[in-house]
């Protein structure tokens, strides 16, 4: 009977497979069950203890990974979790938007990040495992997100400063168009019965709530055109992928709540961050190209971790001296 969770399954035996889904699964059952059963706005203390738990919780199984599995996938998944954790911070901001935009009160807006989460462990999971099959049948597909990768980091170099215009999204003149919708909010709730204006009969509307929840999607899914490659280039192992992918995100929406309230403190991390898309991109075609095999992942680690803080560090330097760029976002 336990002969069946020795089983390789995406290179992995089934037991760790399960494992993780079983940890994870324990996790939002209690997010949503007891720490955030009754609707509450969460502040930026709770914000921060919340954050504090999931990024120790990632590290932690880093270190198992490291223990377990060895050290070259323990520094993958390191880079692969710190990277996640630095991209999010542009999701950080559309989210901001978007609540602005359909004026989400802030005694729902965990409700709706944590619908949004459990959507994002089945679409990465569907992107990842795409990836996988695609490498694994042409190697050459690495040297494409090699180049999408590099050709990121250089429009977000050169076009960073682009506003996003959350009127004018198209998934949202989509569902306008096609589906029943309100614009007024009904308490928690996504969907709401009401009488239709034509007919008069009880008809489902989409409320606000969901509305954001779908821009919410449909923005980690653009996010994670960049994310899953970046770390395609890291390791094309399966479980190191998913797992750093994942436990990064986890704790994205505990720590939303506190970098929505400065993340005008952080203008010039975006740099940082296409300069580590366009190393990580680069640092395929500099392997082959000095036929040194793959560069070892320490060097990716440091050279990674480096140039985040520095974009931190700058960032909190420039920001603090009274140059603000951007106005903060109330949330």
């Amino acid at each position: 009977m336990f002969d069946i969770l020795l089983i390789a399954w995406l290179g992995k035996p089934l037991w760790m497979w399960l494992a993780f889904f079983s940890l994870v699964g324990s996790l939002l059952v209690f997010d949503l069950g007891v720490l955030n059963r009754k609707d509450h706005a969460i502040e930026i203390r709770e914000s921060l203890y919340m954050s504090a738990f999931y990024i120790a919780l990632g590290l932690l199984f880093g270190l198992w990974v490291w223990w377990y599995l060895g050290p070259e996938p323990g520094i993958n998944y390191v880079t692969g979790f710190a990277l996640e954790k630095a991209l999010a911070m542009d999701n950080v901001f559309i989210i901001a938007l978007v609540f602005r935009y359909f004026a989400v009160p802030r005694l729902y807006q965990h409700r709706v990040l944590f619908w949004g989460i459990v959507g994002v462990i089945v679409l990465r999971a569907l992107m990842i495992g795409f990836g996988i099959a695609a490498i694994s049948h042409f190697s050459w597909v690495l040297y494409i997100f090699g180049l999408f990768l590099i050709a990121t980091g250089l429009k977000t170099l050169f076009f960073a400063e682009q506003v996003n215009d959350i009127a004018r999204n198209p998934v949202l003149h989509l569902m306008r168009r096609r589906f029943n919708v309100t614009d007024q909010h009904y308490g928690r709730h996504f969907f709401v019965k009401l009488p239709h204006p034509k007919t008069g009969q009880p008809t489902w509307f989409m409320t606000p709530m969901f509305l954001a929840l779908a821009l919410i999607e449909g923005a980690d899914i653009l996010f994670a055109v960049d994310s899953v490659p970046a770390i395609f280039a890291i390791t094309t192992d399966p479980f190191i992928v998913y797992t750093s992918n994942i436990f990064a995100i986890l704790g994205l929406r505990a720590l939303y709540f506190t970098l929505a309230a400065m993340i005008h403190r952080f203008h010039y991390l975006k740099y940082a961050l296409a300069l580590v898309l366009i190393f990580i991109g680069a640092k395929i075609f500099v392997a082959e190209a000095l036929d040194i095999g793959k560069i070892p992942p320490a060097i990716s680690l440091g050279v990674t971790l480096t140039i985040l803080t520095a974009g931190v560090l700058w960032s909190l330097w420039k920001t603090g001296k009274g140059g603000t760029q951007g106005d903060e976002l109330s949330v």
